[in-house]
């Protein structure tokens, strides 16, 4: 199993020197991908300038964008974007794709949150129209061209066996998370995903990718919960705080134990989400990679 690591998107305290340290140090450890995805109503960093940054900064990594909410864009826009990013990292991209759950976010965008699934797949085909060279509404075809034939691998975020039924007819594969690091959980998601790509006489088996919030070192335990307190906050003091208390991977057994759960259950790779933006954290996670 590969594991990877997110940038510490969501952090407070990210500024240029920290995310050229995290992109340097991301790229010359154990890991496997590098990544950073998207969130309007919060403030952090844009997930497609973090993740073109990191096309730029590492040589050796997957770009990982997890996730793009794919109804609130241009199918030619996403297009162009991502193919762009391809080329910039040297065909290292690959990409997840959600429809998005807060309402909050979509209301900041200016787009309707009814009909989105519908509209992920139908975004999804005309963005692998264009990147086969197919012409785009208006004329003319949109460029650049992906490095890969076919274009970046494209996952999903489908957690439910009614989106993971329509995933199933367009997707490499599906990234998932677990809140809690509970390996129980990632195989149930693990079963209904194959279980997806059975009905749907798929002739591969699906990319499995899980993850999780993660901080070692001194405080981590407070920190982990800070940061979870901050970011769930969406759900209201009370609720936040609430699951906040429940996030568990702040401890290096734990870590490898929720590492080595989720391979058993056959991930391709998980990803590992920094609850603080200390670089001296990627160092970390690679002891525990190594030892696993």
């Amino acid at each position: 199993m590969d594991v990877g690591v997110a940038l510490p998107q969501m952090t407070v305290g990210l500024d240029r020197d920290r995310i050229v340290a995290w992109c340097r140090a991301i790229d010359e450890s154990p890991f496997s991908s590098i990544s950073a995805g998207e969130r309007i109503t919060y403030d952090n960093l844009d997930g497609f300038t973090l993740c073109s940054a990191a096309a730029a900064l590492t040589e050796r990594v997957r770009i990982l964008v997890n996730a793009v909410i794919l109804p609130w864009h241009s199918s030619a826009l996403i297009a162009t974007q991502l193919a762009s990013m391809d080329v910039l990292s040297g065909g290292r991209l690959e990409v997840a794709l959600g429809v998005g759950v807060r309402e909050q976010d979509f209301a900041a965008v200016g787009v309707p949150m009814e009909g989105r699934f519908g509209r992920l797949d139908r975004a999804v085909a005309e963005v692998r129209h264009l990147w086969s060279g197919g012409e785009a509404a208006g004329g003319g075809v949109v460029g650049p061209p992906p490095l890969r034939p076919d274009g970046p691998r494209l996952l999903s975020t489908a957690t439910h066996a009614k989106s993971l039924a329509r995933a199933a007819r367009w997707a490499d594969g599906v990234s998932g998370f677990s809140l809690e690091a509970d390996v129980a959980e990632v195989a149930d998601a693990f079963r209904m995903t194959r279980e997806a790509w059975t009905a749907a006489e798929r002739d591969t088996a699906p990319r499995l990718l899980s993850g999780t919030y993660v901080c070692l070192g001194p405080d981590a335990r407070e920190t982990l919960h800070a940061f979870g307190r901050r970011y769930l906050s969406i759900f209201g003091e009370r609720a936040a705080a609430a699951m906040a208390e429940r996030l568990p991977a702040h401890d290096e057994d734990m870590l490898r134990t929720f590492l080595r759960g989720v391979r058993d259950e056959g991930a391709d790779e998980c990803i590992l989400i920094p609850a603080s933006s200390d670089v001296e954290l990627v160092g970390r996670l690679a002891d525990v990679v190594t030892s696993l």
